[in-house]
């Protein structure tokens, strides 16, 4: 199943499957951390993780299973090093700049911009 048209998410019904201790396991605490989560709930339950697979990672199961899965999405974490890149053109916390330069930000290190939302805060809630 498809949610908003041409965006790909919850996909299948797929099980999501508990990463059990390991490099994986401690891979994705280091470089997608559950902020939402205490590290031991998070570690135990994975909630995060086990969202975004259901949401995303489901769309992909033809070609990656959810290890491949989880693999690539680090793996291009590390390529495309998106917060150094916005910091690298005075995009930073707090700051205020414009659509088009966050776009063209981006696109020095992906050469395509991914489907971007503004998002304004009120009162600490989006």
């Amino acid at each position: 199943k498809m949610g908003i048209p041409g965006h790909l998410q919850f996909c299948t019904s797929e099980k999501y499957e508990i990463f059990e201790p390991g490099s994986v396991l401690d891979a994705l605490d280091q470089h997608w951390i559950q902020l939402k989560f205490e590290r031991e709930t998070g570690l135990r339950n994975q909630p995060l993780w086990r969202d975004q697979y259901k949401k995303h990672g489901t769309c992909c199961l033809q070609r990656y299973n959810q290890l491949q899965y989880f693999l690539l999405a680090m793996r291009l974490k590390e390529k495309f090093d998106l917060l150094t890149t916005l910091r690298t053109h005075g995009i930073t916390p707090g700051t205020k700049h414009t659509y088009k330069k966050i776009q063209d930000a981006i696109k020095t290190v992906t050469q395509e911009v991914p489907d971007l939302k503004c998002v304004q805060y009120t009162k600490g809630v989006l």
